[in-house]
């Protein structure tokens, strides 16, 4: 294949992952916006705010077949398209019944999208011959980053979230439409069997995707309450408190860009029991932390070390199964729930116990990840690769 085409689609599926992620950055930054114009309670929001994991999880293992149907390229541009559509109407609803709604198919789509781009980041890197995956999910964090930050400034400019999210939503349709076409469009030939409707991970996706569990469980829980954290248990301030966020996910984003050269020098096995004894030291600190360096310092550990771990579970999966998508949505389905689960987890935990404690759970499961790493060790593809073209 032409080295410029792939170049190009490079270029492409980094700009969907940084769109991406500027989608969930615009809308996680006016949700306070939306529940002063609904009158939400805290369990009221909460309730809404599960509404996108739901979706999420009930529609991923159905996009390998969508892929299959439509083609790489295809599937990801209009699934892209339709989720930056969606970042527009949350800020419409007039109730919380219609956020539920409005929030379940925005997680539907959402998941399908990230399904569909991680497959497409795959194939990408091998074309390549060159691990691609952690910048590509570091891009998503950029995203999320910079829109992020341009909520900040609309909701302190006191802009009408519906103004602003209807703004966001244009100029991201706008990108998705202007970087479909560079995108590679992988097709099933005449005859190849579709995957079912519903995918069922194979006992090795599965033991990858818990492998992805186990770190997305460290980075939700971090990243979720590590404010709270420092604030109650080492006594800080609230500004001190918010900068472990920012520190944790900075560092998230640096592990992110920077680990494809660590892949290419020790292999993914290594890598990822490198990054879970990395995450595993900074559960340990967290854990007796009782001032707010060591904290820190902790939070900051796991977000490296949970970095690319993620990325490299997708790239094994996708290896594993019949078609790149198909062992995506396996993985992806596993490791997502992880979200749904941990914040809530930790807060259980700790409401009988304590926050350490909750913790101490975040670090057995980052040790589970060094532990765990062989599953990542490369195998012969299942799928039969004569039955892809790319055109």
């Amino acid at each position: 294949m032409d080295s410029r085409v792939v170049r190009r689609a490079r270029v492409a599926v980094a700009v969907t992952f940084a769109v991406h992620g500027a989608v969930t950055g615009s809308f996680a930054t006016r949700i306070p916006w939306l529940q002063e114009r609904l009158h939400a309670g805290p369990g009221e929001l909460g309730l809404a705010l599960l509404a996108p994991a739901v979706g999420s999880l009930v529609a991923m293992p159905m996009a390998g077949r969508l892929v299959h149907r439509l083609g790489g390229r295809a599937a990801t541009r209009w699934l892209l398209a339709l989720w930056s559509v969606m970042l527009a109407f949350p800020a419409l609803a007039p109730n919380l019944a219609v956020l539920w709604v409005t929030l379940l198919v925005y997680g539907a789509v959402a998941g399908m999208c990230d399904v569909a781009m991680n497959a497409q980041g795959v194939v990408v890197e091998q074309r390549m011959g060159r691990s691609i995956m952690s910048g590509l999910h570091g891009m998503w964090s950029v995203g999320g980053l910079v829109a992020g930050a341009v909520g900040v400034v609309a909701a302190q400019s006191e802009i009408d979230a519906r103004v602003h999210l209807g703004v966001m939503a244009v100029v991201l349709l706008a990108v998705s439409c202007v970087i479909g076409p560079a995108l590679l469009d992988v097709r099933a030939e005449a005859g190849q069997v579709a995957p079912p409707r519903f995918v069922l991970p194979s006992r090795r996706v599965l033991a990858l995707g818990l492998i992805g569990f186990c770190a997305v469980f460290g980075e939700s829980a971090s990243q979720d309450w590590c404010a709270v954290y420092l604030k109650q248990i080492t006594g800080t301030s609230s500004g001190v408190a918010a900068a472990s966020f920012t520190a944790f996910a900075l560092t998230m984003a640096a592990g992110r860009l920077c680990g494809d050269a660590v892949v290419r020098r020790l292999g993914a096995v290594w890598t990822v029991r490198v990054s879970g004894m990395l995450a595993t030291l900074g559960g340990v600190l967290v854990v007796a932390a009782r001032t707010p360096v060591p904290a820190i310092a902790g939070f900051m550990l796991i977000g490296l070390g949970v970095a690319v771990v993620v990325p490299l579970v997708f790239t094994a999966a996708a290896n594993a199964a019949p078609t790149p998508s198909e062992g995506v949505a396996g993985a992806a389905t596993i490791s997502y729930t992880s979200g749904f689960v941990a914040p809530s987890a930790i807060g259980a935990i700790a409401s009988v116990s304590s926050l350490p404690v909750s913790f101490l759970l975040v670090t057995v499961l980052m040790s589970a990840v060094l532990l765990g790493a062989g599953v990542l060790a490369r195998r012969p593809a299942a799928r039969d690769t004569e039955n892809a073209t790319v055109l």
